[in-house]
């Protein structure tokens, strides 16, 4: 739990900050050059771990393979606080080939502790849910805050911290672990709580709200771990003597997986390199097209390729059940192409149209035509001072130059604007996410057991189409707030918070099914290949969600950061893009909800069979 908690906290911590660290750190990247290295980053994350799954099942075991992936993240976390450019592709591609043996092998190790069939099975699989997002509702909130308040290396130094934790805590001592944990927990959740202090409580609640969990979570592993730790026959390879035989030139074949481990990071670098040295090598309809992103297309193309031939090459039940997983596979890379824009064009959304400010002074019709003292806060975003209109570029330079505040001719204009408040970090509204599913997760998984009870549990695909067309919904809120934004751009917090809100419900109507669907579906000669593809497909989809985001980009970046357009232009580029996905979504789960019938009577089996998971 607090392994996964804390890599969790170190992904979501890169994810919350590196779009924002891209455009406004050394790199001072166009919207589109981050949103495309942002996307080659999240899928190629999403890609290496069905590798990673395979390396550990065959040779090293989950164990060995949890903690090579954890000590090359944490290198990369720490490499990420160098601000260069070769050191910045050097951490992205230490995190891409690290989570590419964690991540599965971490889920795997908590499915070893129970026998199958086990009633506390899907407890235990809950609680690991809690887990990761529990750490993904602190990453912003910690990281976030302290990345974009006291220097991004700070955010990113956290995350390294956070890896090494949660590393610890998996491989130290039963004794050690439980006082790790506790006090990890403790010193983590007092400091969510004390850096909020002076925020208002809007700002501090959901601080207040993660550290109570955080604590509590720490209290309970403490006492459960008492009982006894991770068992030491858990995620041993399958033949130790074989692990550590020679093999290859001497070397064994722990020791070879370990030098290719660390052999592959430069080439993964070196492919992004290449990516970004190559830039666009052709346009599509107007969608650029980039090295990684062909490459992708070319691996996708021969994977589906290959599941389309072993289709059309079965009898027909198996045929009918492997269409079922192409459809679904299609509309699930559409949702998660859309849900990703989260990291991304929602992100750079919200810091620069979105009102992140709760106002403690404003300006009073007494102070027009004076010259005033203000802070240097969010609310001058659209102002105009003189004949200059102010963007977040130029908020971002006073903040880099340490100036607090700032002396403002005041107009008839500037009535009701703030002078002083607390603001809330634009990387701290991702928590809303993985809050909303330590809410309600657990209350979506009562309502479909009690719907399953009475038979009216919904299909597989209808629970699709219920995810899209709430991810849908959520768009739509977004389009209608950018639509109700004030004179000079802004638009109120309560459209994103309602927007994630819709977001993240069709999430916990779409991803649980996903995996457990294909595992249930796919023939047993070809259910690896299968899973292998339903990754590359899930992959695939964080390109595809950065190559949306670009029809966003309004930053050109560069050294004169002032090309950022005022809040009242880009607040419409955002809403047309939003509002088009909303269509595009909305138009998807009418196709699925329509197909439902069919695809239901093409699995050939009883809801019941199909279980939960994840994506």
């Amino acid at each position: 739990f607090f392994a996964e908690m804390w890599e969790r906290f170190s992904y979501y911590g890169m994810r919350a900050l590196l779009v924002l660290y891209m455009i406004k750190g050394f790199l001072e990247r166009s919207d589109s050059d981050a949103y495309i290295i942002y996307g080659a980053y999240t899928g190629l994350v999403y890609a290496t771990p069905f590798i990673g799954g395979v390396l550990a099942d065959q040779v090293l075991g989950a164990r060995r393979a949890v903690v090579l992936g954890g000590l090359l993240m944490a290198a990369g976390h720490l490499v990420m606080t160098i601000e260069s450019q070769i050191p910045f592709f050097a951490a992205l591609a230490l995190l891409i080939v690290g989570n590419g043996f964690f991540k599965p092998n971490i889920s795997a190790i908590v499915g070893s502790l129970y026998p199958e069939g086990s009633p506390k099975r899907d407890s235990g699989f809950t609680i690991f849910y809690i887990g990761i997002n529990l750490g993904a509702a602190m990453a912003p909130l910690l990281c976030g805050y302290v990345g974009e308040k006291f220097g991004w290396h700070y955010g990113f130094g956290l995350a390294t911290i956070g890896m090494l934790v949660g590393l610890a805590v998996f491989i130290l001592p039963a004794g050690v672990t439980r006082i790790a944990i506790l006090a990890t927990a403790l010193a983590s959740g007092g400091a969510m709580i004390y850096l909020n202090l002076d925020e208002v409580i809007y700002a501090l609640g959901p601080n207040a709200l993660v550290a109570g969990f955080l604590m509590l979570s720490g209290v309970m592993a403490y006492l459960a771990i008492g009982k006894g730790g991770l068992p030491e026959w858990a995620g041993q390879p399958r033949d130790l003597e074989k692990l550590k035989a020679p093999w290859l030139l001497g070397l064994s074949r722990e020791k070879v997986v370990y030098i290719g481990a660390f052999a592959v990071v430069p080439l993964v670098a070196g492919a992004m390199l290449l990516d970004e040295k190559l830039g666009v090598l052709f346009t599509v309809l107007d969608i650029e097209m980039r090295f990684i992103g062909l490459l992708m297309i070319v691996i996708g193309a021969v994977a589906l390729s290959v599941l389309f031939k072993e289709t059309f090459a079965s009898e027909r039940v198996e045929r009918d059940r492997l269409i079922v997983v192409l459809v679904m596979m299609f509309f699930s890379m559409l949702f998660w192409a859309f849900f990703e824009q989260a990291g991304s064009s929602i992100n750079l959304f919200t810091d620069r149209n979105v009102d992140r400010v709760f106002e403690t002074a404003t300006v009073s019709e007494a102070d027009v035509g004076k010259t005033i003292q203000v802070e240097v806060t969010q609310a001058l975003n659209g102002r105009t001072m003189g004949d200059k209109t102010i963007t977040m570029a130029d908020i971002d330079g006073w903040r880099a130059a340490k100036t607090a505040k700032i002396d403002w001719p005041v107009s008839q204009d500037d009535v009701g604007m703030g002078t002083a408040g607390s603001e809330v970090a634009t990387s701290q509204f991702q928590a809303l996410n993985p809050i909303y599913i330590i809410l309600f997760g657990l209350l979506f998984s009562a309502l479909w057991a009690f719907l399953g009870k009475r038979g009216l549990e919904p299909s597989t695909p209808v629970k699709f189409g219920l995810g899209i067309a709430q991810l849908a919904l959520g768009f739509g809120a977004l389009w209608y707030g950018a639509q109700q934004a004030d004179a000079f751009g802004i638009v109120g917090m309560s459209w994103l918070a309602l927007s994630y809100l819709l977001i993240t419900t069709g999430e916990l109507c779409l991803s649980p099914v996903g995996l457990a669907m294909v595992t249930n579906l796919s023939p047993k000669r070809i259910v690896s290949m299968t899973m292998g593809a339903w990754f590359l497909a899930t992959a695939f989809s964080n390109y595809l969600s950065a190559i949306i985001a670009t029809f966003t980009g309004v930053g050109h970046g560069g050294g004169d950061k002032s090309v950022l357009p005022p809040p009242t232009e880009t607040v419409h580029t955002y809403g047309e893009v939003f509002g088009i996905i909303a269509v595009v979504a909305g138009a998807s789960a009418l196709v699925v909800f329509v197909l439902s019938p069919l695809l239901s009577k093409m699995m050939h089996m009883d809801e019941s069979e199909l279980g939960g998971g994840g994506h």
